[in-house]
Order: structure tokens, then C-alpha cells, then sequence
């Protein structure tokens, strides 16, 4: 799970620094995001309700997920949030749903896919972690598709099972390198315009760190694609260098860093 919030962190700077540098530098300037904070919101979900759900709970359990999303975005409420996020988990009484199509339901997905060994289970998670935030169906759908890379990757998927699951699944286009996308990839926050760009990151990766450098290097919503391609090359490879380790630490808050360390001993690769 540290892998998401890894990714987060070395790419904070680069969303408003774009680089398209695969050997950029990790710069001191780094910090944790709203990424960190609503990734940290879903662990604290899931820990302390950690049941199955079937369709008819579904906007139950929606409603656990938001109240998290509005407790945790009040301990940081200056994380970078976009408005539209901010505006909602500010609200103060009732909880209203907003039909986002945003990247926001995807880059706080990796928890479902460690969480929940059934498919069929980690998508409708991911489904009620973004009905009152990201209700639009690109919003989920880039939800279910992160949660459900990271799966697959924890069940010991090979790249190219896990490629054509979320091609047909989701109708994605995974086929072009990053090399490929480069010089093509402009700052776009959607759901549907930087998801597939974090899971080819993630593909087109030797290791957790080139998977991080991949999504950094491609010069779009930074942060967010690496804290998506992280969460699944840590699924995936199963090992972070401890350099990134030592340099991301540091820079994570002690009740992001608390809540992640009580998920990861609930439920890291069950």
C-alpha cells in the first residue's frame, strides 16, 4: 500500500513542475497530497468495516466511504483538493452525491484490490467508494479498473492477462508504450484521460521505481498517475527500493502513515 503513497509523494512536485524526464530528480520540495489523505480515508474504511457488500448494500457502504473522505479531508484540508472535491467535503449535514467524472475515485482505489480477494467484490467496492464522489461512470469505471489491476497483480497475474482483463473490462486502450505517449500527453485529471496512461506507466515498468519514473516522465496529473501506476508495481514486483523508502517517509504524515501500517497488517497480499 506504501506504494500508492510513494508514488504520490515523488510526483507532488511534478504536477506543477511537469517534466517529461524519465531520470528526473526527487526533490526535496516533495510532499504528500489529497492522493495520500482520501487513500489513507479508504484503508480507515475498510479497517473498521471490513464486511462484504452485496448490490442492495451498496449505498450503505457508499455512505461509510464518504463520511471517511469528509473526516480526513478535515485533518488536511489544504492537501490540494480540487474544488469541486473541496467544495462537497466541506459541505457541513447531509452528504450529497456529485457526478464526477474526475481521476479522484481511481488514485484512492489500490486498498479495494488489497482488501477483497473476489472480483466480483473489489468492483462493487470500488463502485461505493466513488457514488457520492465520482458517481459519473468514468469515474468509477476508472475506480473498478484500478482496484481491479492491483487484484489480479496480488493473484499473480502476468502483465499480459492483466492488460487484456481491463481492455475488454473496461475498454480501455492499452496498447502504446510510454515512449510512445510521451510527447502526446498533456495535464488532464479525468478519470478516462489519465487512468490509462497510470496503468501502460505500470505495464511498460522494469520495477517499482521505473513504474513511478514512467508515470512522472509522462508530464500529465503527475502525482496522481504515479500514486496509481505505484499502488500496482508494489502489488506487482512486491518490492520498493529502500532509497525511495528512506525519501518518502519522512515526507508522510504520522496518521497517514499510522492508518497505512494498520491495513497493511489486516490485509497485505491475503
Amino acid at each position: 500500500m506504501f506504494g500508492a503513497l510513494y508514488g504520490d509523494v515523488i510526483g507532488s512536485y511534478y504536477e506543477v513542475h511537469s517534466t517529461k524526464d524519465h531520470d528526473f530528480l526527487f526533490m526535496r520540495e516533495s510532499t504528500f497530497t489529497d492522493d495520500s489523505v482520501m487513500t489513507a480515508a479508504v484503508c480507515r474504511t475498510i479497517i473498521d468495516e471490513p464486511a462484504e457488500i452485496t448490490r442492495s448494500g451498496l449505498k450503505e457502504r457508499a455512505k461509510q466511504y464518504a463520511v471517511n473522505y469528509k473526516q480526513f479531508y478535515s485533518y488536511y484540508p489544504h492537501a490540494g483538493y480540487g474544488k469541486m472535491f473541496s467544495d462537497w467535503a466541506s459541505e457541513r449535514g447531509t452528504v450529497r452525491r456529485q457526478n464526477s467524472f474526475g481521476n479522484g475515485g481511481a488514485m484512492r482505489a489500490c486498498p479495494i484490490g488489497y482488501a477483497y480477494n473476489d472480483m466480483e467484490q473489489v468492483l462493487l467496492q470500488a463502485k461505493a467508494s466513488c457514488l457520492y464522489t465520482h458517481s459519473h461512470p468514468e469515474g468509477i469505471k476508472g475506480a473498478q479498473a484500478v482496484a481491479a489491476a492491483v487484484r489480479l497483480a496480488l493473484d499473480g497475474a502476468g502483465k499480459s492477462d492483466i492488460r487484456s482483463f481491463i481492455a475488454g473490462k473496461f475498454g480501455y486502450d492499452l496498447s502504446n508504450t510510454v515512449n510512445d505517449l510521451r510527447p502526446f500527453v498533456r495535464f488532464d485529471s479525468s478519470a478516462q484521460g489519465s487512468v490509462p496512461l497510470a496503468l501502460i506507466a505500470f505495464l511498460d515498468s522494469e520495477d517499482y521505481e521505473s513504474a513511478v519514473r514512467n508515470a512522472v516522465s509522462l508530464g500529465g496529473d503527475a502525482d496522481t498517475l504515479a500514486c496509481i501506476a505505484g499502488g500496482i508495481a508494489e502489488a506487482f514486483y512486491g518490492e520498493i527500493p529502500p532509497h525511495i523508502k528512506k525519501f518518502c517517509d519522512i515526507r508522510l504524515d504520522s496518521t497517514i502513515r499510522l492508518t497505512v501500517n494498520e491495513f497493511e497488517k489486516n490485509f497485505k497480499k491475503i
